[in-house]
């Protein structure tokens, strides 16, 4: 393999921000390192390196340290930290039994905190509505006792068809309490979208809108919500939401009502594995895949990646640009573990300018500000300058995922804060819904590199492994994880003998999780993300990430998009087209190509020039905003429309006729 990053002989390059010593010195993960060396005997010096290392070799012990250190509740105590260490099948803190919702809503016990936010909410009017702790308590008791009435019990699942808004939460909290299943979807899904995720899972109760507002616009969905009356036999009640102010259709409850009391709380105490919540995966090639991770798995898990590695805590604002369809609404949601207010924007990104998200931070007083990579690159093609137009002063960190942040990303943040004197960690931080976390990004204590994800999270055994198992330093691998971590999926649903779970991660390295991407670990132990695997370029035995080609070419002003696939041919050839959607007003001529052509072969190697560039309408996306590759792939080979994409996980389905006609006219000709 080829690599694309350092290698072992190359210097160390010079970061492009090095926290300060104060920094430092004040962060969450040094106090707890601090802590753990004199508790539980982990390296008192050497930094996030040693803490890290330790934290994989002696993981039993790391994790106990987590817990105590955020003092779960632990209503039963646990007969050990991990039971069986198998993967899959790991047995996480047997015996014990806790409620995930109890932690989230602890803040309100306080009463110097209990009249302050916890939730922030902001539409596209841009004016943040708060709600306080005490009051989303009470909600959540409320509701709770509500769905209790409905005869929902431990175990049923409960669905949202919701926007992100704060009934979104409270619902969330509240399913949580009863020990009941939580999952959501958002209101740009189409019907179909959604049953095919809600069919699998059953739920008896259904929170549903009547419509939601993007883009300065106004959407109905009650024929929707109508539709899934219809398809979901098993609900009960369906709770009807108005926030387009239209009145309760004919046999639903209204949210008003079941919010309005003052009950108590109650927090079903549940197994450490029972199911918190549903999560999906994007179902490009089939049914998404329903993930079910564990009330324990996601607390220990996000107090460890929101407290240590965000550095989250009671002064906190954080706003990630999501929605209740993406795994991150879920992780947002943990922030209030950490007794951090959250900001849930509901609207689209760029209304009604590009620079949007970032008047919502300076409204909203956000320290954290969490993004997509492709949205800082937009805002840096339109020639946004955030800290310029916005008072960002109080944002500590802006963090990006969803792909992988380009080093010009970096480089434009970077410099767009220091014009304001404003000393900015970057975080581009990779995980996935499977786990709802983060393998490998945010380390207040480390330094950033350009293009890199500063290192391995804790608690985290990430490797880059070639076909045959072995670990790569400095050379491009297969992601994969060689110990358990708690919020792995404890199973899908509907997927009875586990074969499913363990062909998505488990066939290719017996007993270690595969993630399907291609990483680097570098020789100063960052990470850089390639691509997914699934989809990887593979150039006369070269492999390649598609995420470096779309960092090379979206430089150019001409181009808004691309796509890139590599097709291996029935008589032994390799075509390696570059699909372009261009910026109003370009053209796709010779000049360009060539121009396109030059760039990939100056910025990454000759071996990364496609055999031919194609102009297209748009890129095809996931729901959720990820460039769909493999269905493309296939459609290319010739694979029917039909069978190649599951038609409901994608923006817009039209495009796809673009690439099922290509393959027909190469095929022809």
């Amino acid at each position: 393999m080829t690599s694309t990053s350092a290698t072992n002989t190359a210097p160390q390059p010079e970061p492009l921000w090095q926290p300060s010593p104060d920094r430092i010195a004040e962060a969450t993960v040094t106090r707890f390192q601090a802590w753990a060396a004199d508790r539980y005997g982990a390296p008192a010096e050497g930094g996030y390196e040693a803490l890290h290392r330790w934290s994989v070799t002696e993981l039993d012990t790391f994790w106990k340290a987590v817990a105590e250190w955020f003092d779960i509740r632990f209503s039963t105590p646990y007969d050990a930290v991990l039971g069986e260490r198998t993967m899959p099948g790991a047995q996480w803190f047997p015996g014990s039994t806790l409620n995930y919702a109890e932690h989230a809503l602890r803040t309100a016990e306080d009463p110097a905190r209990a009249d302050e936010p916890a939730l922030l909410h902001v539409d596209e009017t841009q004016n943040p509505q708060p709600v306080t702790w005490s009051e989303l308590r009470r909600q959540v008791g409320s509701l709770a006792a509500e769905l209790r009435a409905l005869g929902v019990r431990p175990g049923d699942r409960v669905s949202g068809y919701l926007p992100n808004i704060p009934q979104a939460i409270t619902a969330l909290l509240a399913t949580a309490a009863v020990g009941a299943v939580w999952t959501s979807c958002a209101p740009d899904f189409g019907a179909r979208s959604v049953l095919d995720r809600f069919q699998q899972v059953e739920p008896v109760v259904l929170f549903a809108v009547d419509g939601y507002r993007y883009g300065g616009k106004t959407h109905d969905r009650t024929e929707t919500v109508a539709e899934l009356r219809r398809e979901l036999p098993t609900l009960r009640a369906v709770v009807h939401i108005p926030l387009l102010d239209t009145p309760a259709p004919s046999g639903t409850l209204e949210w008003s009502s079941l919010t309005e009391s003052d009950n108590e709380p109650v927090f079903e105490q549940v197994p450490f594995d029972h199911p918190l919540w549903v999560l999906y995966s994007s179902g490009t090639t089939g049914l998404p895949k329903a993930i079910v991770q564990s009330q324990g798995g996601i607390l220990l898990e996000h107090f460890k990646q929101l407290g240590l590695h965000c550095d989250l805590g009671p002064e906190d604002r954080f706003f990630w640009y999501t929605s209740t369809g993406w795994m991150m609404w879920n992780f947002l949601v943990s922030g209030l573990l950490t007794g951090t207010t959250i900001v849930l924007y509901d609207g689209s990104p760029g209304y009604p300018d590009t620079g949007a998200q970032w008047a919502v931070a300076e409204k909203t007083g956000a320290t954290l500000f969490g993004t997509s990579a492709a949205y800082v690159m937009a805002c840096r093609k339109a020639d946004v300058h955030p800290a310029a137009d916005h008072d960002l002063s109080r944002v500590k960190c802006v963090a990006t995922t969803g792909s992988p942040l380009p080093p010009d990303g970096f480089r434009w943040l970077h410099d767009e804060f220091a014009q304001a004197d404003h000393d900015l960690w970057i975080a581009s931080v990779s995980g996935g819904t499977d786990v709802c976390s983060c393998f490998a990004g945010a380390v207040p204590t480390l330094p950033v590199h350009i293009g890199e994800l500063q290192a391995a999270c804790l608690g985290t055994d990430l490797q880059a492994w070639d076909p045959q198992g072995k670990p790569l330093t400095g050379e491009v691998g297969e992601l994969v994880v060689t110990s358990p971590m708690p919020s792995m999926p404890i199973r899908f649903w509907n997927d009875p003998d586990g074969t499913r779970y363990h062909d998505s991660y488990f066939d290719t390295y017996p007993g270690v999780w595969r993630h399907g991407d291609w990483i680097t670990i570098t020789d100063h132990h960052s990470v850089v993300i390639h691509g997914r695997s699934d989809s990887t370029l593979n150039r006369q035995g070269v492999r390649m990430g598609s995420a470096d080609i779309y960092e090379a070419v979206e430089r150019l002003p001409e181009i808004r998009e691309s796509l890139v696939i590599g097709l291996e041919e029935p008589n032994g050839g390799y075509w390696m087209p570059l699909f372009v959607h261009l910026a109003e007003g370009a053209e796709l001529n010779d000049e360009l190509r060539t121009r396109i052509k030059n760039t990939i072969r100056t910025a990454l190697s000759p071996r990364h020039v496609p055999d031919e560039v194609i102009a297209v309408p748009a890129v095809p996306h996931t729901l959720t905003g990820k460039r769909i590759e493999v269905p493309v792939k296939r459609l290319l080979q010739g694979t029917p429309l039909a069978k190649a994409v599951n038609p409901g996980s994608v923006d817009n389905i039209d495009l796809l006729h673009f690439y099922e006609d290509l393959a027909r006219t190469r095929t022809q000709g």
